[in-house]
């Protein structure tokens, strides 16, 4: 429905559930972390940001210095502390929760950190020497713009294609709004593009641009190139209006396009499906469940992410699988089959919203001549992430199938350093580049 009958205070709902912490707050807060030796949180990070300088540094009154010991691990630092499940990682990890106490909030730190940096526009690196090889960056995603990141860094030339008008990949189009808006993803984006990538955007590779080409005019290609659409529900009524896949309502949602008003019917039990209920209830439904075909312990879902869905009146329908949806020009219900105990029964709905996956990218992968695994993710050598061509790497979701912002960033980083010892084996790193090299 037009943004204009839309619940009034559906903006309001979509601020940032992480809020910034003050400078006394930051202080105070980083004052109670014990700086384990071989913390916990360090190896629970797949990018392993040394948190316990970080906030050693935050101690002492020095964000821009801790700003730069996480933005060397992760150069999308600053979108990892909004977006990451910390809860299962670096949090998770922390020694308090063994003491059932409170873990230090290490993303509202690293969160302070990263402001400062931003604020101040103050990247804390620059570009290595010009070594003379250049590489091509297929996907200006959390893997492509990281993998891009350190090339620069370790001196290649870089051109990133992106089919979209604007970078970020999911962090600027798919992740719910009061995680993260879309600014923020833009102002990161434009930072680390300071280094110096050429960036394409609006041109989509394998279609406006061939992959032959990519091949013959770089030394290297990585590609991030992330997921395909929305898996089909291949049922009845799927085609009527009314039904719209999960990631199409966030971004529209981003776009400030809201779709308050009515009842809504989410299928799936992942974290898509909690955000894409979560910012239902939040731009104004009058009532949202959620379908699960599986009982609750059962859904993919993090219990954190279930818990706030819960808390803002999300209704979890468990061990429903749905046969058909029902409308006449427009949804009006779902016709759901009972996956324990057999029986039908429907629910009255305005709008449905498919959550239940992605399918996988795979003619783009298959157009460069690499392998794929038989779920049609890439085959990667883990160490390097090259491909099965030479001189062909990849990274997120198209090689794991579907994980974290900070996978894909830890993809990207090792990318990078697997096509530099691929390009120069008897080149030693630019001098600078030592410190994150070791976090690989």
């Amino acid at each position: 429905m037009p943004a204009s009958t839309a619940h009034p205070g559906w903006r309001d709902n979509l601020a940032e559930l992480k809020t910034p912490l003050s400078r006394e707050e930051a202080r105070v807060e980083s004052s109670r972390c014990l700086y384990c030796h071989d913390a916990p949180c360090v190896t629970s990070c797949p990018t392993h940001i040394d948190v316990p300088r970080f906030i050693r540094q935050l101690a002492g009154v020095d964000p821009l210095g801790a700003g730069q010991t996480i933005l060397e691990a992760n150069p999308l630092g600053h979108s990892c502390a909004r977006v990451c499940p910390v809860e299962v990682l670096c949090e998770g990890a922390c020694v308090y929760k063994e003491w059932n106490d409170d873990p230090i909030a290490i993303a509202r730190l690293q969160r302070h950190a990263t402001d400062a940096v931003h604020a101040a526009n103050a990247l804390p690196f620059g570009p290595g020497p010009d070594n003379g090889m250049s590489v091509a960056v297929v996907g200006a995603g959390p893997a492509g713009v990281t993998a891009a990141t350190y090339l620069r860094r370790l001196g290649f030339a870089v051109t990133i294609y992106e089919k979209r008008s604007l970078p970020g990949g999911l962090n600027t189009f798919g992740v719910a709004e009061y995680k993260m808006d879309r600014r923020t993803s833009l102002e990161e984006m434009r930072l680390l593009f300071r280094l110096g990538c050429s960036v394409v955007t609006g041109r989509e590779v394998g279609k406006d641009v061939s992959a032959a080409k990519l091949l013959k005019d770089f030394d290297a290609v990585f590609l991030g190139v992330g997921l395909a659409r929305t898996r089909s529900l291949s049922i009845p009524g799927e085609g009527l209006p009314g039904v719209v896949d999960a990631l199409s309502f966030i971004e529209r949602v981003k776009a400030r396009k809201a779709h308050g008003g009515g009842r809504v019917v989410v299928i799936g039990g992942g974290n898509t499906a909690i955000d894409a209920a979560t910012q239902s209830v939040r731009t104004g439904a009058e009532g949202v469940t959620l379908a699960y075909r599986r009982g609750r312990k059962d859904m993919p879902a993090y219990d954190f992410e279930v818990a706030l869905a819960r808390t803002d009146g999300v209704s979890l329908l468990m061990n429903a699988r749905p046969e058909r949806i029902l409308g006449n020009g427009k949804v009006t219900g779902v016709v759901f089959a009972r996956t324990k105990g057999g029986g039908l029964f429907t629910l009255e709905c305005d709008r449905v919203i498919k959550a239940i996956g992605q399918d996988k990218e795979r003619t783009l992968p298959q157009t460069f001549g690499v392998r794929l695994n038989d779920d049609g993710t890439i085959a990667v050598d883990s160490d390097s992430m090259r491909t099965s061509r030479r001189h062909v790497f990849a990274g997120g979701d198209a090689v794991n199938g579907g994980k974290e912002v900070v996978n894909a960033a830890a993809h990207g980083k090792r990318a990078a350093w697997g096509i530099h010892r691929a390009l120069r084996p008897k080149a030693a790193p630019p001098e600078g580049n030592a410190y994150w090299i070791k976090t690989l």
